[in-house]
C-alpha cells in the first residue's frame, strides 16, 4: 500500500527538480521576455551617467551592456541603483546584469559571479590645495569623505589605518561634503575623480588629485551566481569586441585622451578574470 505514495513522492521530487532547472537558466528567461535589465549607477561618468540633452544613459559601461544585449538578441532596460543595492538587486532578481563600476575582489565572488575585467583603474584621494596633504599617508587620523557600500571604505581603511571615513549615499554627496569642509579628503576611483574635479571649473585650482593609489580595482560586470550560460554569452560578447578593436575603441571614446579624462592610452584588455586582493 505505501509504493503508490513512494511513487508519488519520487514523482514530485522529480518534478520540483525540473523545475528548478527550468528556472536557473537566467538566460532563457532573458531571451524569452525580450530584454535583459541591467543595474547601472547613472551618475558614475564615465562608466554610466545621463545625457543632459537627450537624458538617456550613456557612458562606457553602457555601450558594452548594449553590445551584449545585442548579443543575445533581446532589448536593454537600464535600471538605476545605489552604489549599496548593486548586489541585493541581482541576487533579488532586480536586475539581471550589474553594469555598475563593480570591483571583482575575492570577498564578492561568495556573492556574485563577474565577468571578464572591463576596465582596470585605482582608487585616489582628491583634496584641497589648502589643506597641506601631500600624499595618502597625510590622511592619518584625518576625516575622510566616501561613497556608501563600495570598496572605497574599506580600501582607505586599509591604506590609512586612523584615518575617520564618513560615507555618503552617492558620489556628488561626498563631492559636495569635501566642499562643505566636512573632510579634508574624497576618496573615489581616479576616473569619477577625475569627471568630478573637471566639473569645479574656475576652482579646480584649489583642488588637487594626490599621486598615490589607494588600491587597484578592476572592475568587472557582476552575473547572478551559477549562471553559467548568461556568464558565457557576456564573456563571448566582451571578447568579441576586444578582438575586433571594438573595445578599445570604445575605452578610447569615453577615457581617452580627447576627454576630460585624458587617459593617455589603455594599459590593459579584456581578456582575463583580474582579482583586486
Amino acid at each position: 500500500m505505501r509504493v503508490p505514495f513512494i511513487l508519488k513522492t519520487v514523482s514530485a521530487t522529480l518534478l520540483a527538480v525540473a523545475s528548478l532547472a527550468a528556472h536557473a537558466d537566467q538566460l532563457s528567461d532573458i531571451k524569452k521576455k525580450g530584454e535583459i535589465v541591467i543595474g547601472v549607477l547613472g551618475i558614475d561618468e564615465p562608466n554610466s551617467f545621463i545625457d543632459p540633452k537627450t537624458r538617456e544613459f550613456i557612458g562606457y559601461e553602457i555601450d558594452l551592456a548594449k553590445a551584449i544585449a545585442a548579443k543575445i538578441g533581446v532589448k536593454p532596460v537600464f535600471k538605476q541603483i545605489a552604489v549599496a543595492a548593486r548586489i541585493p538587486e541581482l541576487q533579488q532578481g532586480g536586475v539581471d546584469l550589474l553594469a555598475a563600476s563593480l570591483t571583482h575582489n575575492k570577498e564578492r565572488e561568495a556573492q556574485v559571479d563577474f565577468s571578464l575585467t572591463t576596465v582596470v583603474t585605482g582608487q585616489k584621494a582628491l583634496v584641497k590645495k589648502s589643506s597641506g596633504i601631500k600624499d595618502v599617508p597625510d590622511l592619518a587620523g584625518k576625516k575622510v569623505v566616501t561613497v556608501k557600500g563600495g570598496t572605497q571604505e574599506p580600501n582607505t581603511k586599509k591604506a590609512v589605518p586612523t584615518a575617520e571615513v564618513v560615507t555618503f549615499e552617492n558620489t556628488q554627496q561626498a563631492f559636495q561634503a569635501l566642499q562643505q569642509g566636512k573632510g579634508v579628503a574624497f576618496v573615489n576611483d581616479e576616473a569619477s575623480l577625475i569627471a568630478e574635479h573637471a566639473k569645479l571649473g574656475d576652482k579646480a585650482k584649489d583642488y588637487v588629485i594626490l599621486p598615490q593609489n589607494l588600491s587597484v580595482e578592476p572592475l568587472a560586470f557582476g552575473i547572478k551566481k551559477g549562471e553559467t550560460s548568461l556568464k558565457l554569452a557576456v564573456d563571448d560578447t566582451l571578447r568579441g569586441l576586444e578582438k575586433s578593436g571594438a573595445a578599445e575603441k570604445t575605452f578610447l571614446q569615453w577615457y581617452g585622451p580627447n576627454t576630460s579624462l585624458k587617459f593617455p592610452k589603455r594599459t590593459f584588455k579584456i581578456d582575463s578574470d583580474k582579482i583586486d586582493g
